[in-house]
């Protein structure tokens, strides 16, 4: 198209959700590829709330988006929340906007009013799909003058607007991931740009709301290039300059269908929750249908300002792969302070009931020390109340299979016997007297390695696999000094718990 924005103008783009539920990672990467966009070039990135629905629009669910956006790191230069030159940025606030447009095409014959029924189009449609036709509105109403649909109107009779659209001919595009676009105009039909209730069609509002915000490149989900014709085709009866669109490939589960919530989580409001990385996700989400140059993995949200390329996106669909964003948050939480990971572990613990709010200050020493320790291996936050059971949890009658099989054997029962005989006396117990009491046992017994060793760590854990003891007993005899609702239970204590439970 020859009136499409000029790559000299400055470059604004705009991220337009409906607040009528939760972000989905699909709208996320669509946000962020606009942000990374106009950052990249110095342009300008605009928030816009598209909630002309309003049955489902609600309020919280805009508080929510900002709050989430915020959370992801990414920040707009006009918006429903700070304002801008190009205001209001909510559709239900520019009704006025949308009525003065539709009746300056009502007054140049590029439109006009649509008196037909919910019913008579449905006839309408069915006839055509039993003809085998494409079911295109017929045109009914197009011929009425418009001082005649007018009296109608003023005599309270219902009219919807539509545009007329020439009954031949192409609509083309050039989309910056698909290439060149073309729609037959035959299949589109006379668009309805105003329902009969006065509220906007979204194909409508969105062109009125782009054109005056003057917004260059239009970068969106591949769902809409459906829309893009009838958009343009409004473009060119108001005589606006078309933007440049990029849309972006859909995002889909592993079994290639549409990402939803049998997959896994999928609103960035549920990822928040799970404890992954604001950065791990943007991290992530940028490389849903793109990937740097240099092959690196783990980004920052600068080092992607730097290296993005909308040339570079692929059209291919985006398969959503969790364990690649569980380790590229792995790579991010290993990026953090200590200071950093008791912060965002703290509120996983309280929750879990593991740690009183708000915590002392020795307790965070602990739980600090703690945190660094068992997030290794750890996917996302929410998994650390379970890995802190090894501290907080000992139950001797709930052996795993593994640990059962371990103590099964007479030389384990001879370690055990033995280990607990040479600390029945003691009052203290570190990991040098445990070290200095396992080399006694070997000597005396001859007993060794894994022999010697994994039946007292089902003593002292009641687990037949978990942390290094000489990271556990550490960790665990300083817990048990302190004050938790949750009583940790020494190591003494525990080997003589398990003695007991096994009767030797």
């Amino acid at each position: 198209m020859n009136n499409q924005a000029s790559e000299k103008e400055k470059i604004r783009v705009r991220f337009a959700p409906s607040p009528t539920g939760y972000i989905h990672v699909g709208n996320a990467r669509t946000a962020l590829f606009n942000w990374l966009f106009a950052r990249q070039n110095n342009g300008i990135f605009v928030l816009r709330v598209e909630d002309t629905d309003l049955e489902r629009s609600r309020e919280e669910y805009e508080r929510n988006l900002i709050q989430d956006l915020r959370w992801l790191g990414l920040d707009w230069d006009e918006g429903p929340d700070i304002g801008g030159p190009y205001g209001p940025y909510r559709q239900s606030e520019r009704l006025e906007l949308y009525h003065k447009y539709a009746h300056q095409l009502l007054q140049e014959g590029k439109a006009y009013y649509c008196f037909c029924s919910q019913e008579e189009l449905e006839r309408e449609r069915e006839a055509a799909l039993a003809e085998g036709r494409m079911p295109v509105y017929s045109g009914k109403c197009r011929n009425i003058p418009l001082k005649d649909a007018e009296k109608r109107r003023s005599c309270g009779e219902p009219a919807a607007i539509r545009l007329k659209v020439p009954e031949e001919g192409i609509v083309a595009f050039y989309d910056l991931v698909r290439g060149h676009v073309e729609f037959d105009l035959k299949i589109i039909g006379d668009p309805i740009i105003v329902r009969s209730n006065g509220m906007p069609a979204y194909n409508y509002a969105v062109v009125i709301d782009d054109a005056l915000m003057h917004i260059t490149h239009v970068i969106r989900g591949e769902d809409h290039v459906s829309n893009t014709p009838r958009q343009i085709l409004l473009y060119q009866a108001f005589g606006w300059p078309t933007p440049i669109f990029a849309h972006l490939s859909m995002v889909m589960g592993k079994d290639n269908t549409r990402l939803s919530k049998r997959h896994g989580a999928t609103s960035v409001d549920q990822f928040r929750r799970e404890g992954i990385l604001a950065e791990a996700l943007c991290n992530y989400l940028s490389f849903l249908g793109w990937s740097p140059p240099e092959g690196q993995e783990v980004l920052t949200l600068q080092q992607l300002v730097k290296l993005f390329d909308l040339n570079r996106v692929s059209r291919s669909a985006a398969i959503f792969d969790y364990e690649k964003l569980h380790w590229l948050n792995r790579q991010h939480i290993k990026k953090l302070s200590p200071e950093e990971k008791l912060n965002l572990a703290l509120p996983y613990l309280e929750e879990a009931g593991l740690v009183s709010s708000p915590a002392t200050e020795e307790q965070k020493t602990w739980l600090k020390k703690a945190v660094e320790i068992l997030l290794e291996g750890v996917d996302k936050f929410s998994e650390l109340p379970k890995k802190f059971e090894l501290l907080f949890d000992f139950n001797p009658e709930n052996l795993d299979q593994e640990a059962k099989e371990i103590i099964a054997s007479s030389s384990a029962r001879l370690v055990i016997k033995t280990f607990y005989q040479k600390i029945a006396n003691l009052s203290e117990f570190n990991y040098e007297t445990f070290a200095r009491i396992t080399g006694e046992i070997k000597k005396e017994t001859g007993i060794k390695g894994r022999d010697l060793y994994h039946p007292l760590r089902v003593v002292l854990t009641a687990r037949g696999s978990g942390l290094e003891l000489d990271k556990f007993i550490p960790l665990l005899e300083e817990g048990a000094r302190l004050q938790f609702p949750r009583r940790i239970i020494g190591c003494l204590e525990r080997v003589k718990m398990m003695v007991s439970f096994l009767n030797l």
